[in-house]
Formats: C-alpha cells, sequence, structure tokens
C-alpha cells in the first residue's frame, strides 16, 4: 500500500515539476536558480513510479527491498531536507499562493510518508523472516565489477551533496542553491544504495522491480536533460560524468532485465 501511494504521488508531482521545467519555468517547493534540478526531481519520481506500482505483487520481502529501502532513503531524505532549509520553502518566504500551498503539500506529504515507511520498515524486520527462496539468477560475474563502480559513484556523490553543498555543489554542471543540492544528493544516495543492494542480493529474480524502476528513471532523466541542454555545461568533467553514469543506469536496467527473462524462460525439455 506503501509503495502504490508513494507511485500515485510520483506519478502527479513528479510529471508536474517535470512537465513545468520542460518549458523552462522554475517551479517547486523552494526557489531554485535553474528549472533544471526541479525538472530531475520530478523526472525520478516519475521514473520509479512503474516500479513502486508492481511492489504489491511481491511474495516476499527479499524481492522487494532493492527498492523500498531505497525509496525509504528518498522520503527521509527530502523530508529532511526540506525541514533543515525549512527557510528557503516558499511557505516560510512567501510568495505566489501556487507554490507557497505546493512548498506546504510537499512538506506534508513527505511528512505523512515517512512516518509510514518508518512505520512499515519497523514491523517487516520486527516479523519473523521466513526462509529466503534459491536464487534463480544469480548476477554473473563479469557484471559485478562495473555494478559496484556505479553504485559507488551514486553513493559516493550523494553523500557529499549532502554532507558539504557548498562545496560539492560546484560540481554539479549547471546552477544549483544549497537546497537544490542536498535534494539531488538525497536521489544520488538512494539510486547507490539500489544499485550496491542489487549487488549484495546477487539475484536478478530478487530485484524485479528495481530492474523495472533503474532504466525508467534513466530515461525519464535523460530527456529531461535533453531538453534543458543548454543549461548544462557539457564539456566540463561532472557533465561527462553525468551522462556515464545515467547511461550505466539505463545498461544496468536493461541488461538486467534481459537476463532475468533469459533465466526465467522455460527451457526446452530433451
Amino acid at each position: 500500500m506503501l509503495a502504490t501511494a508513494v507511485a500515485v504521488v510520483s506519478v502527479l508531482v513528479g510529471g508536474l515539476l517535470a512537465a513545468v521545467a520542460l518549458t523552462g519555468h522554475v517551479f517547486g517547493a523552494w526557489r531554485s536558480p535553474e528549472s533544471l534540478t526541479p525538472g530531475l526531481i520530478g523526472a525520478a519520481m516519475l521514473g520509479t513510479a512503474p516500479g513502486l506500482f508492481t511492489v504489491g505483487r511481491a511474495r516476499a520481502w527479499h524481492e522487494v527491498r532493492t527498492l523500498v529501502l531505497p525509496l525509504a532513503v528518498v522520503l527521509l531524505g527530502l523530508f529532511s531536507v526540506s525541514v533543515l532549509n525549512a527557510g528557503h520553502l516558499y511557505v516560510a518566504r512567501g510568495g505566489s499562493v501556487v507554490p507557497v500551498l505546493f512548498s506546504l503539500g510537499w512538506l506534508f506529504t513527505l511528512g505523512v510518508l515517512c512516518v509510514c515507511a518508518l512505520v512499515a520498515l519497523a514491523w517487516q524486520y520486527l516479523t519473523p523472516a521466513e526462509p529466503l527462496r534459491p536464487r534463480v539468477a544469480p548476477l554473473p560475474g563479469w557484471s559485478k565489477p562495473a555494478l559496484a563502480v556505479l553504485g559507488s559513484a551514486w553513493l559516493g556523490i550523494g553523500m557529499g551533496l549532502l554532507a558539504r553543498p557548498g562545496f560539492w555543489a560546484d560540481f554539479v554542471p549547471w546552477s544549483v542553491g544549497r537546497t537544490d543540492a542536498q535534494a539531488l544528493g538525497v536521489w544520488a544516495l538512494a539510486l547507490g544504495v539500489g544499485v550496491l543492494g542489487a549487488l549484495a542480493e546477487d539475484d536478478l529474480g530478487r530485484t524485479g522491480p528495481a530492474l523495472i524502476a533503474l532504466p525508467g528513471t534513466a530515461v525519464t532523466v535523460a530527456v529531461v536533460l535533453a531538453c534543458r541542454a543548454s543549461a548544462v555545461d557539457w564539456t566540463s568533467g561532472p557533465g561527462l560524468c553525468l551522462v556515464s553514469m545515467v547511461a550505466g543506469l539505463l545498461l544496468a536496467g536493461a541488461a538486467g532485465r534481459a537476463l532475468l527473462a533469459k533465466a526465467s524462460a522455460p527451457r526446452p525439455r530433451p
């Protein structure tokens, strides 16, 4: 239920943020120097929604935790960032009625979803664990170093943007404020947790929802980046790194789904 509720909110809010950003206008819960940041946040929300809709069909916790744990990171992280930077929200600074109401709804919705996420995770980990089903599709050995590098890159950048936004914001290849940098850091951290979590599971059968969310996020983020390409310094080192890391998400998700489909296909009897 939690995943479905977040998916619905992600489609509505994420779609709104991404659509407005594509027009070049700045819209969000706080003031941003460039429309690209709220657009990317909306794109990430929109891209993960299809995977969240499939969580309810899972038979066991270990089949969805590679997506649910990053989801908890996003909810708790965005709520914490919004509270710590409350003075930058429209509801505190004032402005037009639409962004003020949006920022108020943003804070309230994140707060409610955070409480629900904490209760759901506590309930899950306090419930006696069931025996794990055997692995059906272990990760191929050649993919593990690449996943470790990709996950560590997203995790490290996310931690840097969260812990020292004033310093790491200079490595973002477009104009960002402190709140922008930390919000982007939350999403980068969640992506790192998801990729490294899949590596720890070592089974494509336990990453089904994540394998839907990963390429979906890469595609929606790429669309926003392409439409707002003029705002990005593509010739810089961070710009090139961003391209490779988004491409890595797309390749990891697409390759994972192809390998899982191959492993799940019925084998002809001799």
